[in-house]
């Protein structure tokens, strides 16, 4: 393997000179408006709103409304955005009866990403240059979306999906479908919330291959069905459930430390801690931390935040030199549970936040469009002489 390392921790091709940065490690793959992380100071901002602004003023679907077209919608195109995504929440009955196929053991983001690329079937016409196909496109998915991660808790369980409510919002409707009941107007508030704080984040790994997908030119439900897929990666979304494992794990405030000491000295992971971007608190953890508590002052405490709030204290003399402290993950969960949303659901609803962030970089990769084609480092054999079969040696297990 003709590589060397390198100081700036990228491996060097011996023969090309080429530079291999693992993971594209700081390396600039697109230019994008969109969203901006400045991670030493700890500030997010979206088309240059910074999100403590927009988690206090604004709401998700007017958030998404931003990211995906540029500006803060007037209040005329805020309300027929609004009224067009009401319009289209309804999916086709093809669309559950396939989704009742589906195993009730099957993961929900398996099932989403099967059922967002199913909807290219019935919207298979690809006019990327046609602005109102666009918009419809846009509307379509951050309409049915919710719808389709309802339905399929609903089916699993053995149950008919609850058709939409045209007169609730659109978080409160999302509550609605999966709980079966319309929620209290504070939860349903802080679900939106929640949504805005998830809907954009830079090139993370799903943005990237929604981006990469959409340098086809592929149709939008396809660049969001592989955005789902990679979503799903442990590695990228479902933390926030891990997070609540290994609070109960813990079990009390008073074994955060042992705890934290035993995962340190094994090299474990502390889910919920660290990001790629951040060195120091993630703000959107810091406003989702204002959430739980204003959760708990209405419907009661959580005892898991207690043991939360100690592993933080704990975490911060041990992990805080070096730059980790609570990312999105380690808060999300919490609100979630107390909302009633089941722990297989919680990278269903991250899907249903980051549609809008996806939609927004598919938009803008339309508008300078190359497709995304990498070099790579080759590092096996020089070239080798055919060898008849009879003169081969067994070749190692795969």
């Amino acid at each position: 393997m003709a590589l060397a390392q390198q100081q700036t921790g990228g491996l060097r091709h011996a023969r090309t000179g080429i530079e291999l940065r693992p993971g594209l490690d700081g390396v600039p793959a697109t230019q994008s408006a969109i969203c901006d992380i400045d991670g030493e100071k700890g500030l997010l901002t979206y088309r240059g709103y910074p999100m403590e602004e927009l988690a206090v003023n604004s709401s998700f679907l007017e958030t998404a409304y931003l990211l995906i077209w540029g500006e803060l919608p007037t209040q005329d195109q805020l309300h027929s955005f609004e009224h067009e995504v009401q319009m289209h929440r309804r999916v086709s009955f093809r669309v559950r009866d396939m989704m009742k196929c589906f195993p009730a053991s099957g993961h929900p983001m398996d099932a989403l990403q099967s059922s967002a690329a199913a909807l290219g079937l019935f919207y298979s016409r690809r006019a990327i240059d046609d602005p109102n196909y666009i918009y419809k496109a846009v509307v379509r998915l951050i309409a049915k979306i919710p719808t389709m991660v309802a339905a399929f808790q609903l089916i699993r369980k053995g149950q008919d999906p609850i058709q939409p409510r045209d007169d609730l919002a659109y978080s409160a409707n999302f509550l609605y479908m999966l709980t079966e009941r319309e929620p209290d107007p504070l939860a349903a508030r802080i679900f939106d919330r929640c949504l805005m704080l998830h809907a954009e984040h830079s090139l993370n790994a799903s943005t990237f291959s929604a981006r990469v997908t959409a340098s086809t030119l592929t149709d939008p439900y396809a660049v969001v069905a592989s955005a789902v897929g990679t979503l799903a990666g442990p590695l990228h979304g479902g933390a926030n459930e891990d997070v609540l494992a290994m609070l109960e794990d813990i079990g009390t405030p008073d074994q955060a430390g042992a705890y934290l000491d035993h995962a340190i000295a094994e090299k474990r992971k502390i889910m919920g801690f660290g990001h790629r971007e951040y060195r120091v608190k993630d703000p959107r953890a810091v406003i989702l931390q204002s959430f739980v508590e204003e959760m708990f002052d209405e419907f009661g405490h959580d005892n898991l935040y207690d043991v939360a709030r100690a592993l933080e204290q704990e975490a911060e003399s041990r992990l805080g030199p070096k730059g980790i402290y609570p990312n999105v993950d380690f808060y999300s969960g919490l609100v979630y549970r107390k909302l009633g949303i089941p722990r297989d659901l919680f990278t269903p609803v991250f899907a249903i936040a980051r549609v809008a962030g996806w939609l927004a970089h598919w938009r803008e990769q339309l508008g300078a469009n190359r497709i995304f084609r990498p070099s790579q480092i080759y590092t096996g054999s020089e070239p080798r002489v055919w060898m008849p079969i009879d003169g081969r040696v067994s070749a190692p297990a795969a």
